[in-house]
This record gives structure tokens, C-alpha cells and sequence, in this order.
């Protein structure tokens, strides 16, 4: 099984921060939230600040897994084990070094975008308003905390 740790980053706006594929990519133009595959030998919350510094250039302050899925896309053999993290960054420029672009979205307008089909369950949460990402990170004591939310309801 692989490891995939995602960031929910919410702004002060309540705009969240999605990414289209690139054209050539797996999965061609569907949005998604930042992040990536966990390395060897790498913990979740190691791996969730490497992806972000490589695929939109910031650095994680803080980051609260908010849940879980397993999902398995038809194109790839291994069955994914993805890990929703609520997560705040240093402000400052993004760059979407891994994207076609990058967009700040309302919750309710998630569902105008082709999400990944893995990111279903977490999409319709955050859009009726079940999750919300900045309560959980200031509800949290530091940064290791953890928590099982709704996600993957």
C-alpha cells in the first residue's frame, strides 16, 4: 500500500487551495489538494512539508490529520492509503512549481471542479461545511497532534 498525505490550507477568506494536474500527468487536468507520496523511512507530517515546498514552494507551520481513505484508481495496482491533514503555511507567494495552476476556491464551490475521484468524500464535507480546516488547526495544541475527522465519511 502507498501513503499519500494531502493539505487542506484554508485562508483567512475561508478560500481553500486546490491544483489542476498537469495535461501530461495521471489523471490528466483533475483538481486536487497539494501533496504527495510518504517515503520510506519518512512520517506523514515530514512528508506533507517536503510536498508542499516542492509542489507550490512554502513551508508548513502546523498541520491536524482531519482523516483517511483508501482508494484504488484503475491505472495503478497498489490501493492508496490517502491522509487529509487540515494545515497552515507561512504566508507568501505560491508557486505552483507541480500544477497546471493553482486556484483559491469558497468550500461551496468545490463541487464546480473535477476533483480526484479519492477526494470525493472529503470535497462534499468541506463544501456543506462538516470540516473546517481553520477551527481544527486552532482547536489543536501543537503540531503534532492528530485527529480522525470526517473525511472519509
Amino acid at each position: 500500500m502507498i501513503t499519500v498525505v494531502v493539505a487542506v490550507i484554508e485562508r483567512s477568506d475561508r478560500r481553500l487551495l486546490i491544483g489542476q494536474r498537469r495535461k501530461n500527468d495521471t489523471s490528466p487536468l483533475k483538481w486536487e489538494f497539494p501533496g504527495g507520496k510518504v517515503r520510506e523511512g519518512e512520517s506523514p507530517e515530514a512528508a506533507l512539508a517536503r510536498e508542499l515546498q516542492e509542489e507550490i514552494g512554502v513551508t508548513l507551520v502546523k498541520s491536524v490529520e482531519i482523516g483517511r481513505v483508501r482508494h484504488r484508481y484503475a491505472e495503478t495496482p497498489e490501493e492508496l492509503e490517502i491522509r487529509f491533514f487540515a494545515a497552515a503555511i507561512v504566508e507568501g507567494d505560491l508557486v505552483p512549481c507541480t500544477f497546471e495552476k493553482i486556484a483559491w476556491v469558497l468550500p461551496r464551490e468545490l463541487g464546480d471542479y473535477d476533483f480526484l475521484a479519492a477526494n470525493a468524500g472529503l470535497v462534499a464535507n468541506l463544501a456543506t461545511g462538516r470540516i473546517k480546516p481553520a477551527q481544527i488547526l486552532e482547536g489543536s495544541e501543537d503540531t503534532g497532534a492528530s485527529r480522525r475527522g470526517p473525511a472519509a465519511d
